[in-house]
């Protein structure tokens, strides 16, 4: 048993408590492994993100994919037709799941979710 439980990563709820190899937060619910917390992600740095598009390909920066499915654009009559190309993608925590940072030719830069994009 761990006499001093480190705070939740996710709230910094300092009221932790041990379930069986775990560490568990009472308030938002979150389970770790101690161990993780302690030596791994320290040691290591920040966790990379893997993001990967409609099909499952893992994607990374400057990447070209295509849309798979058309998608509207507010303010705009056409919006983007399934199999436009977007060349030199960026990768970023976006907001709502838009997790692709890029420019798309005749609508100019904007952030689209990796679900609606696959690798070309």
């Amino acid at each position: 048993m761990i006499e001093n439980l480190p705070p939740c990563p996710k709230c910094s709820c300092a009221y932790t408590y041990e379930m069986n190899a775990l560490v568990v937060c009472p308030e938002c619910g979150h389970e770790w492994v101690p161990a993780e917390t302690d030596a791994g992600t320290e040691a290591a740095g920040p966790a990379e993100r893997v993001v990967k598009d409609a099909v499952g390909n893992v994607l990374r920066d400057g990447d070209s994919v295509v849309v798979v499915k058309a998608l509207k654009v507010k303010g705009s009559p056409s919006g983007i037709k399934a199999g436009t190309k977007v060349r030199g993608i960026r990768l970023v925590d976006g907001v709502d799941g838009h997790d692709i940072d890029c420019k798309v030719d005749g609508f100019g830069a904007m952030q689209l979710k990796s679900s609606v994009v696959k690798k070309a």
